[in-house]
């Protein structure tokens, strides 16, 4: 279609017409890729931190919201159990140092183990719950129980939150002391406040401890209230009440707690541990040919039953114990051939432990000390337990040489001896009329720092006495007494035979002895048993006249105390009263009533007026003076005269 004129023309105009392009926004400036110059980069870089600076970054424009602050309570309670820390805490120093502390450890350093420990909780580097659980294991497998105490109390005190391990170990102290009572509070104490619920752990600790010491029923309890906790039934809690019940006789409730595991578990048990517990029940029922079934059940070729170092133990202990010595022989050679550690485990030292008591009872000592020496052998080291056990087994046969070469050899094992290895040796020394040797072991007791109790110190002396060594007896009195608490019957013993050696003076100067240290000590039935005694020579009088000395020279002690204190407030009143004017204490009103007081008034005053500007001068060198002075009148003195020294310096200043 042909256009019109007008139109045509309009239209190339608009063709030869210039467009302009908008320019871009002023706040948007052209990025080149490069610069000319390096003059021209750095402009660039100056004017951008210049633009930067002017105007803020365009987040801070942004509404942005603000972060809700943790609740917290405004009150937390004091008294509120402590989070233990977690495993992941043990890194950097802190694993450093909980290295360095398992090596004292494995030294058998423990008491270094746990000086470090001590000193550390209040370093850079505090040393973690894991550290100090491993110190106090130690201190447990040595029955160190006091130690172990002592640094739990120190650790709680100084705020390391003991975590489930810790009251374990506590539990388990308890438990060997046989403070079966603070322990089961202890576990209430656990259940209630603890932020974390007891471990299967706990309950085979308790559970344990109670039938140790025969408290079968109450073990019973702790199993039943395990299960309505929601634990899964624990094969080896079963067999610790399983023992028991064993132990007592009672066969019937062995059969009914192993068909009760059986039910809980749904078909067999694969736990081996159990297993010899069933033997016994089966032997104390006279079912012999039951019992062994039982044992090629667990034991034979082909048994899907899992038999641990422990429960081939129980097996060792129910066939020894029953007639069954060359059975158990041949499993304890089944055992040593499959021993292969760390991937087997099939022998402990619970297992040499029980094959040595069961050569003894076979009357085969010698091949009882081969199998004990061989325990090195399976990588095996045997305890102080352990060499108690054999020890005691010899003397008890009259085989003391043999018994005292075993203790000879404890140090070379590194294992210390305790208080139940010096009597077993005291004891079969007084047997072999070895009486000194005997007080030699007393002795060496006492230099290893162990504290023998009053049955062992009486055990002694009565040894010593029978044999006509009364002085001896008389030594180890004098160097227990501040270390026992004596009985009367313990000091009758001693008394009883001095007198009878014709030794009564010794016997007053005892008493004497007591009365000054204490003389509740002296009670009224010793009192009447030395009367009768000194009343058999005709000495009835002089307990009378020594209680009457003993009396007077406390009396006189305490008069010289208080005149002793007397003459030191004199001399510090003496001393007071050099510095301060005597009218301070009382002479004031006796001066005003004198004929001469006007007079004295009149001459102060003008001594006053004409010596005004001295007494400013000196008023600094007077009252450093008097200060030192009621520093040493305070010590003193009595309130009342401290008061009337502040009066006087309060008027002294004033002036």
């Amino acid at each position: 279609m042909a256009l019109s004129k007008p139109t045509f023309l309009t239209h190339l105009k608009t063709l030869t017409t210039k467009h302009h392009h908008r320019a871009p926004p002023s706040f948007l400036s052209l990025r080149l890729l490069s610069f000319a110059t390096p003059e021209e980069a750095a402009a660039e870089r100056r004017r951008r931190k210049r633009r930067l600076s002017l105007e803020p970054p365009l987040n801070s424009v942004r509404p942005q919201s603000q972060p809700r602050p943790n609740p917290q309570n405004p009150n937390p309670n004091p008294n509120a159990p402590k989070i233990p820390e977690h495993v992941s805490a043990l890194t950097g120093n802190r694993l450093n140092l909980h290295n360095r502390i398992l090596k004292l450890i494995r030294e058998n350093d423990l008491d270094e183990a746990a000086l470090l420990t001590r000193h550390s909780i209040y370093s850079n580097c505090k040393p973690t719950i894991f550290t100090c659980n491993s110190v106090m294991a130690a201190q447990l497998r040595q029955w160190r129980y006091s130690d172990l105490l002592s640094l739990h109390r120190f650790i709680t005190q100084a705020g390391v939150a003991a975590n489930v391990v810790t009251h374990n170990l506590l539990i388990n102290a308890y438990m060997d002391c046989r403070k079966t009572d603070t322990a089961l509070d202890y576990y209430k104490q656990l259940i209630n406040d603890a932020p974390f619920n007891p471990s299967p752990t706990t309950y085979r600790i308790i559970v344990r401890g109670l039938v140790d010491n025969n408290k079968v029923d109450r073990a019973l309890e702790l199993k039943d209230e395990m299960l309505s906790k929601g634990f899964a039934p624990d094969p080896i809690v079963y067999s610790y009440v399983m023992l028991g019940e064993a132990k007592n006789g009672k066969a019937d409730g062995v059969f009914a707690l192993y068909e009760e595991l059986k039910e809980k578990l749904g078909g067999a048990v694969s736990d081996g541990v159990v297993y010899g517990s069933v033997m016994k029940g089966y032997f104390l029922r006279g079912m012999e040919k039951e019992a062994m079934e039982c044992y090629k059940e667990a034991c034979g070729e082909g048994s899907k039953i899992k038999m641990s170092a422990v429960a081939f133990n129980y097996m060792l202990d129910a066939l020894s114990k029953n007639g069954k010595f060359e059975e158990a022989v041949e499993l304890f050679g089944r055992m040593m051939a499959e021993h292969s550690p760390p991937k087997r485990l099939s022998v402990n030292l619970g297992s040499f432990n029980v094959m040595v008591d069961a050569y003894c009872s076979q009357g085969r000592f010698t091949e009882a000390i081969e199998i004990f020496k061989n325990m090195g052998e399976k990588r095996c080291s045997p305890d102080t337990l352990s060499y108690n056990n054999l020890i005691e087994q010899l003397c008890n046969n009259d085989m003391l040489a043999e018994g005292e070469e075993l203790y000879k050899g404890m140090s070379e094992k590194g294992v210390s001896p305790d208080e139940f290895t010096f009597v077993l040796l005291m004891d079969a020394c007084f047997k072999e009329n070895r009486p000194d040797d005997a007080a030699a072991y007393y002795k060496k007791m006492i230099e290893s720092k162990l504290r023998p109790n009053l049955a062992v110190y009486n055990r002694l002396v009565d040894g010593l006495v029978k044999v006509g060594k009364v002085d001896e007896a008389k030594s180890f009195f004098d160097m227990m007494v501040g270390k026992l608490r004596m009985d009367d019957a313990s000091y009758q013993f001693i008394m009883k035979a001095l007198f009878d050696i014709g030794k009564h003076d010794e016997v007053l100067k005892t008493i004497g002895a007591m009365l000054r240290e204490d003389a509740s000590d002296f009670s009224t039935d010793l009192q009447e048993f030395v009367r009768e005694e000194l009343g058999k020579v005709g000495r009835e009088g002089d307990l009378t006249k020594l209680m009457e000395d003993v009396e007077r020279e406390k009396a006189e002690a305490a008069a010289r105390e208080a005149e002793a204190a007397e003459k030191a407030k004199a001399s510090a009143r003496a001393a007071v009263s050099s510095l301060i004017p005597s009218k301070l204490f009382g002479n004031k009103e006796g001066d005003e009533d004198s004929p001469n007081a006007a007079e004295s008034t009149s001459m102060d005053g003008e001594a006053k007026d004409g010596k005004e500007e001295e007494s400013v001068g000196q008023t600094a060198v007077e009252n450093s003076s008097v200060d030192a002075s009621l520093t040493e009148a305070i010590k003193g003195e009595t309130v009342l005269e401290a008061e009337v020294i502040n009066e006087s310096l309060s008027d002294r200043v004033e002036a």
